[in-house]
C-alpha cells in the first residue's frame, strides 16, 4: 500500500478468488440482506406518530429510531474487525436472525420503553447487516468499480425506500402499527436459508488480527450515555441537572480513554494512525455532519406531513416516496460520475451536499400555510442532494486505506453516519420538544387558559397528539364544546395554535440541521483527490506502507 507524497494512501485491490457464480451469489445476497434492513427504517417512519398516539411517548418517540441507531452504531465497528478475521457469511446469518427476533419482539411491544428496547435488538442486527453489506462489496470490485456497484446497493435501498413510506402507511391505516415489523419474518427468513447455502464465507488466509474487544466496550461507553444526555436534556431533566451533564462528561471522558487505549493496542479496533490522512479524516468527518442532518430529516419530514398539513399515515408514506427516489437518482448518478471520472471527491461533493443544504432551507420557512407541493418539492432537492453523498464518502475512505484494513475502514463510515444519526435524532427531539412548549406559550389563546382544566392545558401544551389522532382530536373538541356556546370555537382555535407550534418547531429542526450540513459544505472543500486504482497490484506511486 504505497502513500502518496500528501500522505493519502491509495488503495490496493486483492482479488477474493471468487467464481463469477460466487460473485453473482454473494452480490444478490447483499441485495437482499440491505433491502431487509433499509425497509425496516423506512416503514416505520409513518406510523411512529400513531404509534406515538397508542403508546403515549411524546417525550420519548425519537428513541423509536434512536434506539435503533444507537443500538446498531454500537456493533458496526466490531462487526467488521470480526469479518476481517473471520469472513461474512455467518455473521450474516446472525445479523438476519437477530434482526427478525427484534422485529417479533417489537411487533409485541406493550409500551413505549418495551417498544425502545425491541428497536434496539433490531439494531444490533441492522448495523450488522449494514456494515457487512458494504465491505463485502469492497471485497468484491476494485476501487474504479465500487462505486456502481454501490449503486445497485443503493438501487435496493431506494426500492425499500420507496415502498416502505407508503406501504407502512398503508398497513398502519387498514391493519396496525404491529405488522410493520411482522412484515420482516416471512421476508428475512428466506434470505437467511440463501446465506446459508449459497453465500461464500471468504474466511481470511495468513496472520489473523485479534478482535479488539476492549476498544469496542470503550466506543460504547462512550456512545451510549452521551445520547441518553442529550435526549433527556431540555425534555424530562434541565439541560443543567446532573444526570445530563454528567451522561455528557462521562461520554467526554470515555472518548478520550478510547482514544488512549487504541493507541496501545497491537490490532486497534479504529486504527486512528491510518485515519489520520487527510481524505479518510475529512470523508468521515462529513459521514458526521451529513448523518446528523439526515436522520433527523427523514424522522420529522412525516411529523411534518400528518402532524402540519394533515395527510393520513397512507398519504404522508406516499409524499416521502419522491425524496426517496431523489435519494435513489442522487446516489446512482454520483455513483456513476465518480468511477467515470476517477475520483474527484471535492467538486462531487460540494455540489451534492449544497444541494441538500439548499433543500434542509427551504424545509426551514415551513408554517401552518405551507402547501402539499412547497414541502414535496423542498424534500425532494434534499433527498437528491443527500443520494449524491452516499456512494461517495464510502468510495473515498475504502480508497484512502491498506487492504488490511479495508472492513472496518468501511464499517467506520457507517459507524460515523450512525453516531451522526443518533446524535441528531437525540437532540433534535428534545429541541423539537422545547420549540413546540415555548411555541404553545406563545399561539395558545388567552382564553383557553381561563377555560381549560390544568390536566387537559397541560396535555395540550406539551403534545400535538390532536394533530395526528383522530381519537385524541375528538376528545378535545369534545372537551371544548362542553365547555360552553363559544367552546367550539375555542377549540378550532386552539388546534390551529398546536398546528401552527408544531409547524415552527419542525422548522426550526430543519434550520438547525442546515446549519451542519453548510458546515459540511465548507469541510469537503478541503478534501484532497486521489485516483480510483483499477485493479491489483502495486500502485502507480512509490512510498512506504503505513506503520
Amino acid at each position: 500500500m504505497a502513500e502518496s507524497k500528501a500522505g493519502s494512501f491509495q488503495a490496493e485491490w486483492k482479488d477474493p478468488g471468487l467464481t463469477p457464480r460466487q460473485v453473482k451469489l454473494t452480490l444478490i445476497g447483499v441485495m437482499f440482506a440491505m433491502f431487509l434492513a433499509s425497509l425496516d427504517q423506512t416503514i416505520v417512519a409513518t406510523a411512529i406518530p400513531r404509534i406515538m398516539a397508542d403508546l403515549d411517548g411524546f417525550d420519548r418517540f425519537t428513541w423509536i429510531s434512536t434506539a435503533y441507531i444507537v443500538a446498531s452504531t454500537s456493533v458496526v465497528l466490531i462487526t467488521g474487525a470480526v469479518s476481517d478475521v473471520y469472513g461474512r457469511k455467518w455473521l450474516f446469518v446472525g445479523a438476519i436472525a437477530i434482526f427478525l427476533l427484534g422485529s417479533a419482539l417489537a411487533a409485541f411491544s406493550p409500551t413505549m420503553n418495551a417498544l425502545i428496547i425491541f428497536r434496539g435488538i433490531q439494531g444490533l442486527g441492522g448495523g450488522m447487516i449494514m456494515a457487512l453489506s458494504f465491505v463485502t462489496i469492497a471485497d468484491l470490485f476494485p476501487p474504479s468499480e465500487r462505486a456502481k456497484y454501490m449503486g445497485i446497493i443503493s438501487a435496493m435501498f431506494g426500492v425499500s425506500s420507496v415502498l416502505g413510506p407508503t406501504l407502512g402507511g398503508f398497513i398502519t391505516d387498514q391493519l396496525s402499527w404491529e405488522w410493520i415489523f411482522l412484515v420482516n419474518i416471512p421476508l428475512g427468513i428466506p434470505v437467511i436459508a440463501l446465506f446459508i447455502k449459497l453465500f461464500p464465507n471468504g474466511k481470511k488466509d495468513g496472520p489473523q488480527r485479534k478482535i479488539d474487544v476492549g476498544g469496542a466496550v470503550l466506543i460504547v461507553l462512550a456512545i451510549v450515555p452521551g445520547l441518553l444526555g442529550l435526549s433527556w436534556g431540555g425534555n424530562q431533566y434541565e439541560w443543567s441537572d446532573p444526570l445530563v451533564a454528567g451522561s455528557v462528561i462521562f461520554s467526554g471522558v470515555m472518548l478520550v480513554v478510547f482514544g488512549l487505549y487504541e493507541t496501545r493496542v497491537p490490532d486497534p479496533l479504529l486504527p486512528l494512525a491510518v485515519f489520520k490522512n487527510r481524505i479518510v479524516g475529512i470523508a468521515l468527518l462529513v459521514t458526521l455532519l451529513t448523518g446528523f442532518a439526515m436522520f433527523g430529516a427523514i424522522f420529522f419530514i412525516p411529523l411534518l406531513f400528518q402532524g402540519v398539513l394533515g395527510a393520513s399515515a397512507t398519504a404522508s408514506g406516499s409524499f416521502l416516496t419522491p425524496m426517496m427516489l431523489g435519494i435513489v437518482f442522487g446516489a446512482a448518478i454520483s455513483g456513476q460520475i465518480l468511477s467515470r471520472t476517477g475520483g474527484h471527491y471535492r467538486i462531487q461533493g460540494i455540489i451534492g451536499v449544497s444541494i441538500m443544504a439548499i433543500g434542509m432551507g427551504l424545509l426551514s420557512r415551513v408554517d401552518g400555510s405551507t402547501t402539499h407541493a412547497y414541502a414535496l418539492g423542498s424534500a425532494i432537492i434534499m433527498g437528491f442532494g443527500l443520494g449524491t453523498s452516499f456512494p461517495l464518502y464510502t468510495i473515498a475512505t475504502q480508497n484512502g486505506v491498506p487492504q488490511q484494513y479495508l472492513g472496518v475502514a468501511t464499517s467506520a463510515v457507517q459507524f460515523f453516519r450512525s453516531v451522526g444519526g443518533s446524535i441528531g435524532l437525540a437532540l433534535f427531539g428534545s429541541y423539537m420538544v422545547r420549540q413546540f412548549k415555548s411555541g404553545m406559550e406563545a399561539n395558545l389563546p388567552a382564553e383557553a387558559l381561563e377555560t381549560v382544566p390544568p390536566q387537559l392545558l397541560d396535555q395540550i401544551t406539551s403534545n400535538p397528539n390532536a394533530l395526528v389522532n383522530s381519537d385524541a382530536s375528538e376528545s378535545l373538541m369534545n372537551a371544548f364544546a362542553a365547555s360552553g356556546p363559544s367552546g367550539a370555537a375555542l377549540g378550532e382555535r386552539v388546534v390551529e395554535a398546536i398546528r401552527e407550534s408544531l409547524a415552527g418547531a419542525i422548522g426550526d429542526v430543519f434550520f438547525l440541521a442546515a446549519i451542519f450540513v453548510v458546515m459540511a459544505v465548507v469541510i469537503t472543500a478541503f478534501i484532497r483527490e486521489v485516483p480510483l486504482r483499477k485493479r491489483g497490484g502495486p500502485p502507480a506511486s512509490g512510498g512506504a506502507r503505513p506503520e
